[in-house]
């Protein structure tokens, strides 16, 4: 029996050497499972060259490298290690050349405003003479901070305005003088603007130099909200302009400065809500305008030229759709002043070229989605892409002719890829990942040809192995009308024999896939130790999401949460009808954001299903978030008021079944903690056992020192006890 004794404990110790245990402090609290990222790079003006900025040993540096000896030592072209001491905070968040590469804006002590805007403290530098200087002691801290094209002015905002500086005369000279906070924004976008079309940037210099496009937002009329921010003896009250579901909006107005006579030129527009694009043309300082109405499906584009000194707008081209039209970035004006956009006018987003007398042409075809358009080679006439071509679940890259011939992928491998081009579209740097392999990072040339491989993350393969993780998988499954797509991640030592409890990971609104192909690090991590508690992970994309044309993506429109529920519901059953191995009487739901929406309205509206239920910075109430997002699906609550009520969990507390768990920061700009303080009233007058956990100043994405860690035990041990 000794001798037994001493062999079983052999066999731990050795087992314990091959296969260890996953932890929320090992994933959030550690450096165990760091992923390695390459942040992109700075192409110099000859697509040959990049620079990138390096911190090594207490030593700030530009280096200067060449894109076919990518690992080469390069050559610095500044060192600002010397100049820490006049730097304030002494490190250098990033940096931009201007056109002629000899200037240099430097940005330090970045501190973020919202989701994609911030502020900081910029410094000029010359390359010529090695002198640096701030940009303005008097105008700081600035945002949004750029040369213009001649490289003899930089233009910024501070506190609501704009401002250029000479670089000859240093003179610094204010443009606007009318900005105020939560009343007048001039050159920078309104929250909704920032949050909704991801624009903060909001002017743009002329090619010539001589004129700025600027809007201006007057929100005086847009309702404000109000967060209290914790930490002192009285709580300081944040407060912001946020236009809900039906509420006013910023009245918005383009004008252009002319830096000659000085004046401000207003430029109007006719009938437009929105205008959340606008770009000069290359050569000839014409200004294209996007504009939207309210209910976001009718899109116009707009030529504003100058006639007899007055710059007036002409419509050019416009396209209506009988549901919404999405905003995006897949935009480009060549040389010879043609657009290239896309476009969703026959039921997939695809590229078309169109010309400034409204002729469209369509360049790519078929039954699939553009994901990004990455640019176009005007000396070969090549335009990249990525695109759902070879799968929804899967992100290729490719290249086509102008005139849509010799389409060509340039990733070969099945999985998700992204690319980065180099000036002149020579060069790209392509990410690469699929659902069980982290980023693979590799310079290539355009055809696609690899030529190094530049971070392939071995330490983390090896880390995962080393957890004996298991792999996630795709398959198909039915929801209520249609096929769904859907990954699995099963126990360790999965036997069909037993049965298992199943977590349901879902998001399942506009915008957000949760079945990609595609490397999550932390995301993955924790769903391998709740794979490591013996629960099956599974996760669907219902009706609503992305890269399945227009029918399948816009099919919730007008009431949204309806057809995605029903999918949840449906997807759910059938998925342990067809599987022994599934405790029907243990399926969990959670969801964070509109996953965290879905999961209460599975809860309640869709109940008898889910035994537990964990929704974090959930919408319960459309009523309560911003116009832009929620019209653009439902319109507004005057005109779809049956849309709101039958989709708003809050209207179902009464239903709840099963141990509810509801999570929110305090300080969450996106979706308010009104949400779930609503959610818990309701509850509370209906009766309704739950448990709630509330994150003090904390925002949308809950994370900040041991946030995250907590959260997620706390979501750990919440599943343990109720699945």
């Amino acid at each position: 029996m000794k001798n037994i004794k001493h062999i079983l404990l052999l066999i731990l110790v050795f087992n314990r050497g091959f296969s260890q245990d996953l932890s929320n402090e090992k994933i959030w609290n550690s450096n165990e499972f760091r992923m390695n990222y390459i942040n992109g790079f700075n192409s110099m003006n000859d697509g040959a060259y990049f620079t990138k900025l390096s911190n090594k040993n207490d030593s700030i540096y530009i280096s200067k490298h060449k894109f076919t000896d990518y690992k080469g030592e390069g050559e610095v072209i500044l060192n600002l290690t010397k100049f820490k001491s006049k730097i304030t905070g002494g490190n250098i968040d990033g940096y931009q050349f201007n056109n002629t590469e000899d200037k240099l804006l430097l940005t330090t002590s970045s501190k973020p405003i919202y989701r994609r805007s911030y502020e900081a403290i910029y410094y000029l530098f010359d390359l010529q003479t090695n002198k640096i200087e701030a940009l303005s002691e008097k105008y700081t801290p600035q945002t949004l901070v750029e040369y213009s094209p001649n490289g003899k002015l930089v233009s910024f905002i501070h506190k609501n305005n704009i401002y250029i500086k000479n670089l000859v005369t240093n003179e610094i000279s204010q443009i606007t003088f009318d900005g105020e906070k939560n009343k007048i924004i001039n050159g920078t976008t309104d929250w909704v603007y920032e949050e909704e079309f991801a624009i903060t940037k909001a002017y743009y210099w002329s090619p010539d130099s001589k004129n700025i496009a600027f809007l201006k937002f007057d929100e005086s009329e847009v309702k404000e909200m109000n967060m209290p921010i914790y930490g002192g003896l009285y709580p300081y009250q944040d407060k912001f302009k946020y236009p809900k579901a039906g509420e006013d909006n910023s009245n918005v107005s383009l004008n252009i400065y002319d830096l000659v006579s000085k004046e401000i030129n207003p430029i109007e527009i006719k009938e437009c809500e929105y205008i959340p694009r606008l770009k000069w043309t290359k050569n000839d300082n014409i200004l294209i305008v996007q504009t939207l109405n309210r209910h976001q499906n009718l899109i116009k584009f707009n030529k504003i030229v100058k006639e007899n000194d007055t710059f007036k707008a002409k419509e050019f081209f416009s396209e209506k759709s009988d549901t919404y039209i999405e905003i995006d970035d897949n935009l480009e004006i060549l040389n010879n002043n043609s657009i290239i956009l896309t476009s969703e006018k026959d039921g997939f987003k695809h590229l078309y070229q169109l010309d400034l007398n409204g002729k469209r042409q369509q360049i790519t075809k078929g039954n699939w989605d553009i994901i990004d358009f990455y640019g176009i080679d005007e000396t070969t006439g090549n335009l990249f892409y990525s695109s759902s071509e070879s799968g929804t679940i899967n992100k290729s890259i490719y290249k086509i002719k102008i005139n849509g011939e010799a389409k060509k992928i340039i990733s070969k491998n099945t999985g998700y890829s992204d690319a980065e081009f180099s000036n002149g579209m020579k060069y790209f740097i392509k990410t690469f990942s699929n659902s069980n392999l982290p980023n693979q990072y590799s310079l290539c040339d355009s055809s696609g040809k690899e030529l190094f491989k530049i971070e392939e993350n071995k330490g983390l393969i090896k880390k995962i192995k080393e957890y004996n993780c298991s792999s996630k998988t795709f398959f198909k499954i039915k929801g209520k009308e249609d096929s769904l797509n859907a990954s699995i991640i099963k126990p360790k030592n999965f036997n069909p024999n037993n049965k298992y409890p199943v977590y349901l990971h879902v998001y399942g609104g506009p915008g957000n896939n949760t079945v990609l192909n595609k490397y999550k690090n932390s995301e993955y991590l924790y769903h391998q130790l709740l794979a490591s508690k013996g629960y099956i992970v599974l996760s669907i994309d219902p009706r609503g999401t992305m890269y399945r044309g227009v029918k399948f993506k816009k099919s919730t429109y007008l009431q949204l949460g309806k057809l995605e529920l029903e999918d949840v519901l449906s997807a759910t059953k059938n998925f342990y009808k067809a599987n022994s191995y599934v405790d029907s009487s243990r399926i969990g739901i959670q969801g964070w954001s509109f996953g965290g929406y879905l999961t209460s309205l599975a809860m309640t509206k869709g109940n008898h299903l889910f035994k537990m239920g964990i929704a974090v910075a959930p919408v319960t109430n459309w009523m309560f978030y911003d116009n832009i997002y929620t019209e653009r699906f439902m319109r507004t609550p005057q005109e779809n008021k049956n849309g709101y009520e039958d989709n708003s969990p809050i209207n179902f507390a009464k239903t709840l079944e099963g141990n509810y768990l509801i999570v929110h920061g305090s300080a969450d700009d996106n979706v308010h903690l009104q949400n779930t303080m609503e959610m818990i009233e309701a509850l509370v007058q209906a009766n309704k056992k739950f448990e709630s956990f509330i994150y003090p100043n904390k925002n949308h994405g809950i994370y900040g020192g041991n946030t995250r860690n907590h959260l997620f035990n706390m979501m750990l041990e919440f599943t343990l006890e109720n699945l």
